[in-house]
């Protein structure tokens, strides 16, 4: 089988198609999030936030209701309970978010173990790619696309809100309304890429290609046109893998990622470790001036 046929065999599949489009919709529109959070500081929230929906979906699923509307409620649910608990007692952020996302997760999983014939736990938690109906799909493109407009949009503002929140202030941005956006977003994007893989699994799509691109370049700009890039042909990669594999999917376009950060870690031109000790070693190589002179 040459390449040509490798490539187009999957295509022949409804469901390849939708795995393809669902895939790379959901892990560009996170990629490009990403880049926001890491620099924010802010990949803690979008754990919380992912965890947070398992019983807003489970609900979802129990009444007849579409989970993204389950999955949104308690997004909005878990950053109130968050800034709640936050702003009234002495606990810091950090301890906050740890407190209401396994409150709200653990929920989740007590739901679905009583209703065990009626939620799927497998897919909930992790996705189910390949399973995807054409409504599905067009429900996350939708989402996906709501997202970037608005990124692309507010982008020079949630730029000074990530690097100097006082003179954004100064120049008449409401710091307050650009995090309740970016959270907002952040909820949006992790209902859009639940349905690719899951609950757990868009922890690392959330995280993963911002930090890659944030250890291959130090500009925002550049940043924003990576994550996305890597994104996609991460996600397109995976789903071939997967396909020709037989594995989870959502498993391996996050493996995917991870394989690319591990290179970018290891090999970037600035950053890396090995390339960082090569141009160590090409120093005390080089021969010292006074000694050049002497001789």
């Amino acid at each position: 089988m040459n390449l040509v046929e490798l490539i187009v065999e999957p295509l022949q599949y409804g469901f390849m198609q939708r795995a393809l489009v669902v895939a790379v919709a959901a892990t560009i529109v996170c990629a490009l999030l990403s880049c926001w959070l890491v620099l924010i500081g802010w990949s803690l929230m979008g754990d919380a936030v992912s965890h947070a929906v398992l019983p807003g979906v489970v609900l979802a699923y129990l009444v007849g209701a579409p989970f993204a509307l389950g999955a949104l409620l308690f997004a909005g649910a878990a950053v109130a309970l968050i800034g709640l608990v936050r702003n009234t007692t002495k606990v810091k952020e950090d301890a906050a978010i740890g407190v209401v996302f396994t409150t709200l997760f653990a929920l989740g999983v007590v739901l679905i173990s009583k209703n065990p014939s009626q939620v799927d736990l497998h897919h909930v938690l992790f996705g189910n790619l390949l399973g995807l109906a054409t409504a599905d799909m067009w429900q996350v493109t939708a989402l996906a696309v709501v997202v970037l407009v608005v990124l692309i949009t507010k982008r020079r503002d949630l730029t000074l809100f990530a690097f100097d929140r006082g003179q954004a202030h100064a120049l008449g941005i409401s710091p307050a309304r650009l995090s309740a956006l970016l959270l907002a977003l952040l909820a949006v994007t992790i209902v859009a890429a639940i349905q690719a893989v899951g609950v757990i699994l868009v922890v690392a799509m959330l995280i993963i290609p911002g930090a890659t691109a944030y250890l291959l370049t130090e500009r925002l700009s550049r940043m924003l046109v990576l994550a996305p890039t890597l994104a996609a042909l991460t996600s397109t990669t995976g789903v071939y893998v997967s396909y020709y594999t037989d594995a989870s999917t959502g498993g391996v376009v996050v493996l995917a990622q991870a394989i690319v950060f591990t290179a970018a870690y290891l090999f970037s031109p600035h950053q890396g470790l090995v390339t960082g000790a090569l141009r160590r070693r090409a120093r005390l190589r080089e021969p010292d001036d006074s000694t050049v002179r002497l001789a």
